[in-house]
């Protein structure tokens, strides 16, 4: 048997088409035979002619038979035809088979497609894919498919489990119309369906403005757990003050713990607070804790969503109990009326007869009325002109009578003041005085009362009035305390002119100023005694002359005449400065000279009064050269501070997609950004130091070299340890782990290390937040409640700082910054608030980060407006 050596192409069919293999080697067998005979036919045929020729076998008899003889040349076709036609033959048959071959492979392939397809349709996603190739497009994308219909089943699992939870606590809210009854069964509810171990449920009281705890539940049990918390005490008022969910892993050491017969007394791991808000009005509180350290995310979105439901069920409850309150007021009011209008009905029909009575009777009194009515005709007319107010008040003070002439005098006709409280239009400095002197008369009824009192016009206008006072309470034709008021006020307005007079003549004699009244024509009227001082000339030397004719020096000449004219022409007051000589030396005078008129308001003379403000001049220059100088050193200190912060372009060179939203309270600021690059380490940060100005930025260069020193390890280190050793650092240099240190200045920072080669992002915050936005949800990393620096609080051992690790995917944006920007108040003393910038950052996410820059900017200063900046603001965006 021949040897028979098999192509690759070969090999591969006969392995997957065995029964191939035997006819194929038959075939061969048959071709050895061909080829045989072809050969043998041109050697028969040239043997033939060498028999008939009688000619011996040699190279050159041979040559000699093809040259007499072509058709020899004929023969040798024989085995050229038969080879290539075997070949053809063989390369047809390989081909076919490796046709067949493929089709077959491609069979299974396609039948091992349809059966993954069947299982994914009948919503088994656990086929295998060991079939697949590179080339096998279709199952590579059943398997995009698997995983898209897998991720929609989760999705669509999780839409149908918060769908569930929902609608049996909305059966709980439908049920109940009972704030308690409600709180409790929902609170039940919520535990029992999200697998947590304990909670409390707060209903917000607006008359109280306090949040209060209406059920408590834990393990399967109700818990009688009482408390009340004001708005910002405590996590519960912070959520409430914030209107923001606040979800804890590390609870404080004071948290109530849960008592199980299998766990003992043990703390919560992990604790869910979240406000129940509804158009932005507070109505309650819901709090739940886990044993574990976790609170799946979807829980944390299923009470969320449903606090909305809730807030706006108890909203209702409450519209509809004071509904129901007032409603009762209404039936209980219209009884009442009912009951009043029969009592009305029985007193009308009495009224009636009575009332026909008085008619008879009015009959007879109707002429002796009229001659009463003119007799109060005279005597209201000379009451009405009278030059006094006669009023009657009742012990009680209430006014039982007012005289017509208080029209003429106060302004107020007669009836607006009978039956109100006399002493309500007496001026409030005297109202005590004068209710003293009524209870004199009402103790002593013998003992008249002079006294005199400011009293308020209708028109506003403020009187004096001198009044006096009788008692004739037991007078049966008075019956009360009459008094007789005159108005004093342009007595007193005398009397005061005159005081006047007298109080200015002293004030002048004893003025530290230069005072001079000068007629129109340059006379002197008047001088005080300090004239002399600064211009050498007696008093009474110079009054009624002209100050042309008196021996003043030129300057005073000048200054004189100047105002003169200058009046004169303007008739309004000047205020001038200027420098004189006088006998201690040259004094520089602030002159003061005021225009004075006459009674038809013509000009009559000139009031000059001269303040030497020598010294205070000389303390306003030592002033603004020290003021110039300490804004020169700070200044100073804005250049050094502006040196070291990092500059844009090589935070652009790493980082390329930010910006940073920096506006300093001061000219220089507490906050700062801060930015190192180590090998593959991106590191930035932003810095809020305690305090602002010059001692802020003092505290930031300090803070800014410990944290380059810390970051310029050998070591890489993650981000909760760099904190902790710049934390360290910090209270060393400040001597805070001294046992008598006293200061508390420190730091609050939001610090990141970014590798772009692993995309990993790390980052650590001290009292600080970062917000990642991820297609279209912010993912909030909260960071420590601990600042860097400050006194520790007794032997209590403080907690590193936690490291976030984050894997970056393209498109993301992180945003971090200081304190400032959320405590930015507006007019109406609002906060600019954490929930604000979130809602900028989503509502700018299709925004370039200029763009969201820009929006930031804008947006912070209309909300501040006019109101002063009231810290320092740093804002730090990256979109990686």
């Amino acid at each position: 048997m021949h040897k028979i050596r098999l192509t690759k192409i070969e090999q591969k069919i006969h392995a997957i088409f065995p029964e191939i293999a035997t006819t194929s080697l038959l075939k061969k067998n048959n071709v050895v035979i061909a080829m045989s005979i072809a050969f043998a036919i041109p050697l028969f045929a040239l043997f033939l002619d060498l028999l008939v020729q009688q000619n011996s076998f040699s190279c050159e008899t041979i040559f000699g038979l093809y040259i007499k003889n072509p058709s020899h040349f004929l023969f040798l076709l024989f085995p050229v035809i038969t080879i290539s036609w075997i070949i053809v033959s063989r390369r047809f048959e390989i081909d076919m088979l490796s046709a067949n071959a493929l089709i077959e492979e491609k069979k299974a392939i396609i039948q091992k497609n349809a059966d993954f397809a069947k299982k994914i349709g009948e919503g088994d996603f656990s086929a295998t894919t060991e079939h697949l190739d590179d080339t096998d497009v279709v199952g590579r994308s059943l398997i995009i498919m698997r995983s898209n219909l897998l991720a929609n089943k989760i999705r669509e699992d999780e839409i149908n489990w918060i769908a569930k939870g929902k609608e049996i606590v909305s059966n709980e809210l439908r049920i109940y119309s009972d704030i308690n009854n409600l709180s409790q069964n929902v609170l039940i509810k919520i535990i029992e369906y999200t697998n947590l171990v304990q909670g409390a449920f707060y209903i917000y009281e607006d008359e109280r403005k306090k949040i209060i705890n209406t059920a408590t539940y834990a393990y399967g049990r109700k818990k009688l757990r009482k408390q009340e918390f004001s708005i910002g005490e405590g996590l519960v008022g912070q959520a409430a003050f914030e209107m923001d969910t606040i979800y804890r892993k590390e609870l404080p050491a004071e948290y109530v713990t849960i008592t199980s017969g299998i766990l003992g007394d043990k703390k919560p791991g992990s604790l869910l607070i979240v406000p129940l808000v509804s158009d932005n009005q507070l109505h309650g509180v819901i709090e739940v804790a886990s044993i574990s350290d976790h609170i799946p995310a979807l829980t944390i979105r299923f009470i969320e969503e449903l606090s909305h439901i809730i807030a706006r069920t108890i909203f209702n409850l409450k519209v509809n109990y004071r509904t129901e309150h007032l409603l009762k007021d209404a039936q209980q009011m219209t009884e009442e009326l009912r009951e009043n209008e029969e009592e009305l009905k029985l007193n009308a029909e009495e009224m009636k007869a009575s009332q026909e009575e008085l008619e008879k009777v009015n009959k007879n009194l109707e002429s002796k009325i009229l001659e009463i009515v003119n007799s109060e005709k005279r005597l209201h007319s000379l009451l009405e002109n009278a030059s006094e107010v006669i009023s009657i008040f009742n012990p009680d003070g209430t006014v039982r009578y007012e005289s017509p002439s208080a029209k003429n005098i106060l302004g107020y006709d007669s009836d607006e003041i009978i039956g109100t409280d006399g002493f309500s239009r007496i001026h409030d400095s005297q109202a005590d005085m004068v209710q003293i002197i009524f209870a004199k008369l009402l103790k002593n009824p013998d003992k008249p009362q002079t006294f005199e009192f400011k009293y308020t016009k209708k028109n506003n206008d403020v009187v004096w009035l001198e009044s006096i006072g009788r008692n004739l309470i037991y007078n049966p034709a008075v019956h009360g305390i009459i008094f007789n008021t005159r108005d004093i006020t342009l007595q007193k307005i005398a009397e005061k002119e005159q005081r006047m007079r007298s109080k200015m003549q002293s004030l002048s004699e004893n003025s530290p100023d230069m005072i001079v009244r000068l007629g129109l024509q340059s006379e002197i009227f008047y001088s005080n005694p300090n004239v002399e001082k600064y211009t050498g000339c007696k008093p009474q030397d110079m009054i009624q002359k002209s100050f042309y004719e008196v021996d003043f020096d030129e300057h005073y000449i000048l200054l004189f005449k100047e105002i003169t004219s200058e009046i004169s022409q303007q008739n309004k007051k000047i205020d001038i400065e200027r420098t004189v000589h006088s006998p201690s030396g040259d004094r520089i005078m602030q002159v003061n000279a005021i225009p004075e008129h006459n009674e038809d308001n013509e000009l009559e003379s000139i009031l000059i009064v001269a303040h030497d403000v020598t010294v205070s001049k000389m303390i306003e220059r030592e002033i603004q050269e020290k003021n110039k100088k300490i804004t020169e050193s700070i200044n100073y200190a804005y250049r050094i501070q502006s040196a070291i912060l990092p500059d844009s372009k090589i935070v652009s060179r790493f980082l390329p997609s930010n910006f940073i939203f920096y506006e300093p309270k001061d000219v220089v600021s507490g906050d700062f950004p801060w930015f190192f690059v180590k090998g593959d380490y991106t590191y930035i940060a932003a810095v809020d130091c305690t305090g602002h100005g010059v001692p802020g930025a003092l505290l930031s260069i300090l803070g800014y070299f410990i944290l380059n020193n810390v970051v310029d390890h050998e070591r890489i280190l993650p981000t909760g340890e760099i904190l902790d050793q710049f934390h360290t650092n910090v209270r060393k240099a400040l001597k805070q782990d001294m046992a008598n240190a006293e200061a508390h200045d420190g730091m609050d920072i939001a610090f990141c290390k970014i590798n772009l080669k692993t995309n990993i992002l790390e980052f650590s915050g001290a009292h600080r937040p970062l917000y990642l936005l991820r297609k279209s949800e912010i993912i909030q990393y909260k960071g420590n409640m601990k600042a860097i620096g400050g006194i520790s609080i007794g032997k209590k051992i403080e907690k590193k700082f936690e490291t976030y690790a984050i894997q970056i995917e393209k498109g993301d944006r992180i945003f971090f910054f200081s304190d400032g920007l959320q405590d930015q108040i507006n007019r109406d003393k609002m906060k600019y608030s954490p929930a604000r910038i979130r809602d900028i950052i989503i509502n700018n996410q299709s925004s370039t980060m200029q763009q969201t820059y820009t929006a930031f900017f804008k947006d912070f200063q209309s909300w501040r407006g006019k109101m002063n900046q009231v810290d320092d603001i740093l804002l730090i965006g990256i979109e990686f």
